[in-house]
């Protein structure tokens, strides 16, 4: 677990109060409510208070003038399931059970909607294994109610890690992330059972416009939409649990497919862009996903709707009187994707990192795994406040644990936040440590300015690359050669930090340790 602690200097001023109780009243403070929202393939500067010139991100904006903006944050892995596996369970992916997203092909045609509308067995990914104790959990045992509304992920229907088996109370939205690929599934879950939506099936890989259809005519593109949208449909539900737990500590994850492709959108918000991107060439389904007549308009109002619905939940929050005491949270799984559409160079979406197919999801580079961070908590952080502390998704379990005063007694390789967000002494990780068997390989190891790289893994390379990400963020000029401690130090931090996957073997693809 992880050890490597220092001390660091104070961060900045805080307000002390986290009381909500009216005036005049002696009442006992309630706990502070926690909202966790993770967007899918949300790049680091992707939203205007990370440098986002084109999409519109007001309301999350409004966040971090609200509170703090951390600008060194990392998500658990540079794809979606393992990325949420270091969520849950508060370690690194040296550590933590899922370690790449494993879709359990053997069991059929997985990738078929149709096949799993008629078999559920084909649904869902590997599950996390029995006896995890979740950050779920954690937060049940210190008597919030506990709800996920989004995508889940880590363990097909009917398996022992469903959402309420894992810890939640309530969970609303797509079990498996395959389905996510398209936001007008045939069905959701409503807990354990499936909520059926006004949708006829809709291919999500290898559709194409019909031979002799113009690529230009918008109405060409209708059949790939259908009626019931289903971040509209979880969002409605997602209200509804905080409207019901008001007046009791909640914790929520919003995890949203957004703005993960396929590209589809909201009407109104396409227009909007139309309107101001002007025409554009249309993306007919290349690389994946459905064809779209309006790629950079849909994607940026993929996001913009996500942003509309956050400003929408504070307004609830200041409704119903909780805002001051509810702890938002606003991340991103990995980096910025690539495909189906999507174009982030054009968006710029990396921002100050280096954006491209080799530098975003799926890779561990800074824009593979540097996500933004946004947490708001009016009773008691600064407001307009910034850190540069470095801290990552398994910090996030120990932090909900000290957010609501418990001890925790799981094995954590994270180090709360706290402190960071009420201006105190912040104890600080010596290194963060990735392992990622996808594609061709890679590990990684952040220690202080230093990033340690090793790729190729598979094809037999143990060579560590390293980059002083103080002077270079783009990880361009190779200094391992001049700096043979630091390569040495990096080296055993990997092999101290790694452990043998006991649940998945087919994680493990570096020999010995």
């Amino acid at each position: 677990m992880n050890t490597f602690i220092k001390i660091a200097p104070l961060v900045g001023a805080a307000i002390a109060s986290t009381s909500c109780a009216p005036t005049g009243e002696a009442t006992v403070a309630k706990k502070p409510n926690i909202i966790y929202i993770i967007a899918d393939d949300l790049g680091y500067g992707e939203l205007g208070c990370y440098g986002q010139e084109k999409i519109e991100t007001p309301n999350i904006d409004a966040l971090a003038k609200s509170g703090m903006k951390f600008s060194q944050h990392y998500a658990g892995a540079p794809v979606s399931g393992p990325s949420r596996s270091v969520i849950m369970t508060g370690l690194h992916l040296g550590h933590t059970p899922i370690r790449g997203n494993n879709e359990m092909a053997k069991r059929g045609d997985v990738w078929s909607h149709q096949a799993m509308l008629a078999d559920s067995t084909l649904e869902g990914q590997a599950p996390l294994p029995v006896g995890t104790k979740t950050v779920a959990h954690l937060m049940q045992d210190a008597g919030y109610q506990t709800a996920i509304v989004g995508k889940w992920g880590l363990g097909y229907p009917g398996s022992t890690a469903t959402p309420n088996k894992m810890g939640f109370d309530f969970f609303f939205g797509y079990n498996c992330q395959r389905q996510a690929h398209t936001y007008f599934p045939m069905f959701l879950y409503k807990n354990e059972a499936r909520v059926y939506l006004d949708n006829a099936p809709l291919l999500t890989s290898g559709a194409r416009l019909q031979k002799g259809q113009d690529k230009y005519d918008e109405k060409n593109y209708e059949q790939f939409s259908r009626k019931d949208y289903s971040s509209d449909v979880m969002f409605k539900e997602l209200m509804g649990f905080v409207d019901k737990n008001k007046d009791t500590p909640f914790m929520l994850m919003w995890t949203t497919p957004v703005p993960h492709v396929s590209l589809q959108a909201e009407k109104k918000w396409i227009e909007h862009y139309k309107a101001k991107f002007g025409d554009e060439e249309p993306y007919t389904g290349a690389k994946g996903y459905l064809p779209c007549r309006y790629p950079h308009a849909t994607y940026a109002a993929m996001v913009s709707a996500l942003d509309e619905k956050v400003g929408l939940l504070v307004e609830k929050l200041k409704a119903d009187g909780i805002y001051d005491n509810t702890v938002i949270m606003f991340t991103s799984d990995n980096g910025s994707t690539f495909n189906g559409g999507s174009d982030s160079p054009w968006f710029n979406s990396n921002g100050i990192l280096k954006t491209g197919r080799e530098n975003g999801k799926g890779t561990v580079t800074e824009g593979g795994i540097r996500v933004p961070l946004i947490v708001s908590w009016p009773a008691t952080i600064k407001a307009g406040s910034t850190s540069d502390h470095i801290s990552a998704f398994w910090d996030i379990l120990p932090t909900f644990a000290d957010i609501a005063g418990i001890e925790n007694p799981n094995p954590t390789d994270g180090i709360s936040i706290l402190p960071t967000l009420k201006g105190k002494e912040q104890k600080e990780h010596e290194a963060l440590y990735w392992v990622f068997g996808e594609g061709k390989g890679s590990r990684a190891v952040r220690m202080g300015n230093w990033k340690g790289v090793i790729y190729n893994i598979r094809k037999g390379n143990d060579v560590i690359e390293l980059y002083n990400l103080a002077n270079d963020l783009h990880e361009e000029n190779n200094v391992a050669e001049q700096n043979p401690e630091v390569v040495k130090k990096i080296r055993e931090i990997m092999v101290r930090e790694h452990q043998v996957a006991t649940h998945y073997p087919e994680f493990n693809f570096i020999k010995g340790k």
